[in-house]
């Protein structure tokens, strides 16, 4: 199988963006889908590509398989979300390496604590915990990690 490509998302992509995002996220659990859910995502959207977002998608022939969400001045991978229907196929990990290509030397992230499977991912991809602190807009407690380049000689 091949992996989608990985490229800058397109402003008429937003609301195929926001359903992934939405699906994805419902995945966890942690969530059920709405409406309300799905117009928060909207309004967000614009909001986070205005505040320094650099947004990608996965193209799957056409169709989007992820979203994936980094804001660079601060190292942050922001949102790492695979639809359901491409999950389990390497694709988070094809986008973290793509990441890892646009901040070669840290990355930052957050996770929920309650999302186990992504944050026991993360730490097999070798981020580290570093603390933990509540969301003030969800509430939500977040897992915070860091991932540095190891400076070892090969």
């Amino acid at each position: 199988m091949t992996l989608p490509a990985i490229r800058p998302a397109r402003a008429d992509e937003h609301d195929a963006i926001t359903r992934i995002w939405m699906e994805s996220w419902v995945s966890t659990g942690l969530s059920q889908p709405s409406e309300k859910l799905l117009s928060d995502l909207r309004a967000r959207l614009p909001r986070e590509i205005a505040g320094g977002w650099s947004l990608f998608v996965a193209d799957d022939h056409g169709a989007i398989a992820a979203m994936l969400a980094l804001h660079l001045p601060t190292l942050l991978l922001d949102q790492l979300m695979v639809a359901p229907s491409h999950q389990g196929r390497g694709l988070g990990r094809h986008l973290l390496a793509f990441t890892r290509r646009q901040l070669p030397d840290e990355i930052w992230l957050k996770c929920v604590r309650e999302n186990e499977k992504a944050w026991r991912w993360y730490e097999r991809e070798g981020f580290v915990f570093e603390t933990e602190a509540p969301n003030p807009v969800t509430g939500f407690m977040m897992k915070h990690y860091r991932w540095k380049r190891s400076t070892r000689s090969a």
